[in-house]
This record gives structure tokens, C-alpha cells and sequence, in this order.
């Protein structure tokens, strides 16, 4: 489908102007005719993506999308509405009035190391938020943060980049990673587990390039860029611009560590080492776009000269609580609905909110609770909501092992999703340790029956967890291992054996 200006999308959106194009679709200026209101909308092609089924692709962008909408950060680009349009996927976001921070930079040559400082600190306080929920954001560059007219910054394409990409980041069929190899940490470039960490290395390049005007390892090719990634240390800055104080060289070497438990242990320890060298308080500079405004006037009005009141919200009324009991079967079947018109997130408040009443009126061991649990945890899983997720998995895993065991496979499917939360939740060790409790209970009773797939699953995530981890020796050990099982019983040209014999290669172990 041919996309051009004044086409409607959802029958609401105007398109106006392309001030976007890639490989998987467009992004363009647009109308938002019922509200009156400037929008950005983003066009993608399932089609266009390597390796990803279109359904699959159509369910994860939904739930990414309602994922991000979680994260209530001011800088963080607001979604306003998404869904599917024949072909297209469609996300509409709030227009960020600004310049990119690679424009920005380009146009402020050599750029302050002030300017620096408050960018990378206003980051953090949005990757603090994005990690909270949790979301890794995986494409962290120049080109997905806005410099906006007041000083601050906006980041882009959460959940977009995170829905292009599978549970952990996988190379595409022709063996190039998913993202921005200039800005891609070592673990990701490798096909390992990514989490929390994973960002924060791209914001070590982010900053690297922001004080020495160019990122730390650069190259003709992306596969000679990941290389350096991998093997090569970075530059320090004050060799490039001596006039930066030496904590803040110290924090990106840190940031640029190859060793993900070497670097910072989160966004907001980043945020208070920064914050010891923003600039006090005083008067702005005058330059258009200077991101150290909001350190320097906190909070205050843009322009500065503007004597407008802000507008009072209205008062909020809270809704009386019912007298009577909540009905169950209602409830379950309100439930039902939703989920079959795809609106989880209401579902999971209904499911949460019946649960007490359940137990009340049929007991905490009851069939019925204990099937409206198995579905309120489900639902928690695909609606992305890991951390609320995971005492519920465990909960139902040993209540099942009480009962039957600790072979019980349901038992073990719950322990299974939720080593899953933990991966989400970039707990890499606490993930680890699980699939390694769970590993004998697989192999022992699905490979002698014949279906060791399970068995291969798990061991593959062990191998990217050893890789986030840093345990170079041991994941290049797992997954040559698996590769052999995989071979033997699926064949070299199974796709597993593929993307494992990829994984090696990248560990520099196996000769293509």
C-alpha cells in the first residue's frame, strides 16, 4: 500500500508530513482530527521484518504497546493510540517539538561536556522508570532522543524496538543482530540475555560520542563494529578532550565495561554520580536547546519571560464502593470478554480485584480459585506485568508440588515462567539458578519420552544468561553441548542449531 499525505489512518488520523523512513516503515507528522491535536504517527510492515512471523508480530506490538503505556515519565514520548490497519501496524505518539540529539550534537561542535552531563542524567531518570516496569529498551542512540525547545529530552521508540525482538535478542536469519551495532553491548551483539544493563552500555556509548564527538568503536562493516564491541577497549575520552573531569571519563569506562556485572548496577547509581557534576543553579545560557535548562531553573515556565498560570486540574470525585458482594461467575465471564476482544490489562485489574472474593466464598484451596489464579497469572505473563507476576507463579508452584510432587510437570511449568519474570525483571543470576534446578526434572522426564524440546529451551537460556553474566567459557561449553544434542537429534539445519552455531561464532569459538 502506497502511503501518501492526507490519507486517514483509523479514521482519525491525517497524515501530513514523512519525517521518517527505514526498512520496516514510516513515520509521519499527523492530524488528529478528534482532538485537535498534532500527533506523530509510526506505519509498520510486518512483512518487512526478518525472521518474525506477521501474527506474532501483530500480538507482541499490541502488548508492547500497552507495556509502554505503563511508563509514566515525562521523558518518555507519550502513546496515544496503536493498532493494525490491513497490512500496517500503526502507533500514534506524542509530537516532540525539537531537534535529535545526533542533530543537535552536529550542531553544537564541540559540544559542552555540561551539555553532556545533563542529557546522560535526564536519561537515566527515564531509563530509572523504563527498567521499574520492567522494559529494556535495546536501541538507545542519538537518533531516539529528542532535544526539546525548553531544554529537556524526550526518548523514542520504547516498546517498538523491544517488540522487534524476541524474549531474549536473537540474530535474524542472515546473522546480523537486532538494533544499532555503534551503540549494541557486547552481551546483546552475542545473542545473549539482555536486561537493564544491556541500556546502560548503549548509554556509555551514547556518552562517549557525546564528549569526543564520535562513538568508541566505529568500522566499515557492522560485523567489524561488533567485533570491536567484543574485543577492544575503548578510548578514554580525556585523550580527546582533556578539559573533562576525570570521574565523568571514569563513569563511561565503567558504562563501556564488556562485563555486564562490572558496570554500574543501575541507571538511577549513573544518575547520582552525574549529579555531582551538573552545573548549579543559576541562569541559562541562552542557547537554543541547551539540556542543562533544568538543572539550572528546575520546573520553570518556557521561555522563562511567560507569566501564563497553569491551568488547575478538576477536582476528582472518588466512585462509591458496592455494598454487595462482587459476583464471581459475573466477573469470570466479564473476564472471558475482554480477553477475547484482547483488552488484558482490564482483565487483570478484574482478575486481581475477584481473587479475595473467590477464596472468601469457596476457599483458598478451591478449584476455582486455584483456576482463576492460574489464569490471573497468565494474563499477568502476557501482559507483560512480570514483577506482579512472579509470587503468583511461585505461589501456584508450590502449592502444586505440596500436592503432587516435585516432578509434577504443571508444578514445573509454573517454576518455568516464572524463572521466565526473572529474565524480564534482569535478574540474569536468580534466572539462571532456576533453569538450572529445573534442567534434571526436563531431561529426566520429556527426553526419554521422546520430546526433548523443553530440555533444548532450557539449556539455550542458560547459555545467554552465562553470556550476560560474563561467564565467556562456561556459555561457549553449554551451548556447544547443546549444539551437539540439537544436531544429533534434529539435525544440522534445524533452526536452534543454526542461531546456536551463530551464538558461538560470535563467541569466537567455531570457525563459520
Amino acid at each position: 500500500m502506497t502511503v501518501t499525505a492526507g490519507r486517514v489512518v483509523a479514521g482519525r488520523y491525517e497524515l501530513s508530513t514523512l519525517i521518517g523512513q527505514g526498512g520496516m516503515g514510516q513515520v509521519w507528522t499527523a492530524y488528529d482530527q478528534r482532538l485537535d491535536r498534532r500527533v506523530a504517527v509510526k506505519l509498520l510492515r510486518p512483512d518487512k521484518v526478518a525472521g518474525q512471523e506477521a501474527d506474532e508480530l501483530r500480538r507482541r506490538f499490541v502488548r508492547e504497546c500497552r507495556v509502554t503505556a505503563q511508563v509514566d515519565h515525562p521523558g518518555l514520548v507519550t502513546v496515544h493510540d496503536a493498532g493494525s490497519e490491513g497490512e500496517e501496524l500503526f502507533l500514534v505518539m506524542q509530537y516532540v517539538d525539537g531537534a535529535d540529539l545526533s542533530d543537535h550534537l552536529a550542531e553544537h561542535d564541540p559540544y559542552p561536556w555540561q551539555w553532556a552531563v545533563a542529557v546522560a542524567a535526564q536519561l537515566c531518570a527515564v531509563l530509572s522508570a523504563v527498567h521499574a516496569v520492567p522494559i529494556v529498551h535495546r536501541d538507545l542512540k542519538p537518533r531516539n532522543v529528542m532535544v526539546k525547545q525548553d531544554g529537556t529530552v524526550t526518548v523514542l521508540d520504547l516498546g517498538v524496538a523491544s517488540v522487534m525482538d524476541a524474549d531474549t535478542t536473537r540474530l535474524t536469519h542472515t546473522g546480523t543482530p537486532i538494533g544499532s551495532p555503534a551503540y549494541m553491548a557486547p552481551e546483546q551483539a552475542m545473542g545473549g540475555a539482555v536486561g537493564p544493563y544491556t541500556d546502560l552500555y548503549a548509554l556509555g556509548v551514547l556518552l562517549h560520542e557525546l564528549l569526543s564527538g564520535d562513538v568508541p568503536f566505529a568500522g566499515s562493516t557492522a560485523l567489524g563494529v561488533l567485533h570491536r564491541h567484543l574485543y577492544e577497549p575503548p578510548v578514554p575520552v580525556r585523550r580527546v578532550r582533556p578539559e573533562v573531569p576525570e570521574p565523568l571519563e571514569a563513569l563511561v569506562l565503567r558504562l563501556l565495561a564488556k562485563d555486564p556485572q562490572h558496570r554500574p548496577a543501575s541507571a538511577q547509581e549513573v544518575y547520582e554520580h552525574l549529579a555531582l557534576l551538573l552545573p548549579a543553579r543559576g541562569t541559562p545560557t541562552g542557547a537554543p536547546l541547551d539540556p542543562t535548562r533544568p538543572f539550572l531553573r528546575p520546573h520553570a515556565p518556557w521561555p522563562d519571560r511567560a507569566r501564563t498560570p497553569a491551568p488547575q486540574p478538576a477536582p476528582v470525585t472518588p466512585a462509591p464502593e458496592s455494598a454487595e458482594k462482587p459476583d464471581v461467575a459475573r466477573a469470570v465471564d466479564e473476564v472471558k470478554r475482554l480477553l477475547g476482544e484482547g483488552r488484558i490489562t482490564q482483565a487483570v485489574d478484574i482478575l486481581g480485584a475477584i481473587l479475595p472474593a473467590a477464596a472468601e466464598q469457596h476457599g483458598e484451596h478451591s478449584p476455582v480459585v486455584r483456576t482463576l489464579r492460574k489464569q490471573y497469572a497468565a494474563t499477568l505473563m502476557d501482559d507483560g506485568q512480570y514483577r506482579r507476576a512472579l509470587p503468583e507463579l511461585r505461589r501456584l508452584a508450590d502449592e502444586r508440588a505440596a500436592e503432587a510432587g516435585q516432578a509434577d510437570p504443571q508444578s514445573l511449568r509454573f517454576r518455568y515462567e516464572a524463572a521466565q519474570c526473572l529474565e524480564a525483571l534482569g535478574d540474569p543470576a536468580g534466572a539462571l539458578a532456576e533453569y538450572r534446578a529445573l534442567l534434571p526434572y526436563y531431561e529426566n522426564q520429556y527426553v526419554s519420552a521422546g520430546d526433548p524440546e523443553l530440555s533444548h529451551e532450557v539449556r539455550r537460556r542458560m547459555g545467554h544468561l552465562l553470556l550476560a553474566l560474563g561467564d565467556r567459557p562456561a556459555a561457549h561449553d553449554t551451548l556447544a553441548r547443546l549444539l551437539m544434542d540439537v544436531e544429533r537429534l534434529r539435525g544440522p539445519g534445524h533452526p536452534l542449531a543454526a542461531e546456536i552455531r551463530r551464538t558461538l561464532q560470535w563467541l569466537g569459538q567455531v570457525r563459520g
